[in-house]
């Protein structure tokens, strides 16, 4: 897995709500999702990043920020955050529930999946 914060020129990012019938629906995340066989973190948020919010991102734009390392009931996630403020097109919502554009120290207000919520601390912090 790898996931990306996209920061808007107003210092909002972009969190995602999980979909009805996912695990963890209706939860707050940033976007991503899973790095295929052969793939890396980077390759895999440039290909996520169109699929699920059709905006195009160079590799060069994703920047590494910290990690998350949570143990889930079947398996341990270890989960990159990348930052990213510039990409081409406009974000618009594809897979999700909805899309909000949030302060860093507003994310509190959005429930998010365990794995996530250290993440928002980060960007609070640093943003």
């Amino acid at each position: 897995m790898a996931a990306c914060a996209l920061v808007d020129g107003d210092g909002r990012v972009l969190i995602c709500q999980r979909p009805q019938g996912k695990q963890l629906a209706g939860l707050w995340e940033f976007p991503g999702g899973k790095v295929e066989a052969g793939e890396t973190p980077e390759a895999a948020l440039i290909r996520e990043l169109k699929e699920e919010l059709d905006i195009g991102v160079t590799q060069a734009c994703l920047a590494p920020f910290v990690f998350a390392s949570h143990a889930y009931d079947d398996f341990h996630l270890l989960m990159p955050l990348f930052l990213c403020r510039r990409w081409e097109g406009f974000v618009q919502r594809i897979e999700h529930a909805a899309l909000a554009w949030v302060k860093p120290d507003r994310m509190g207000d959005y429930p998010m999946p365990p794995a996530d919520e250290p993440l928002a601390a980060y960007l609070r912090d640093f943003l």
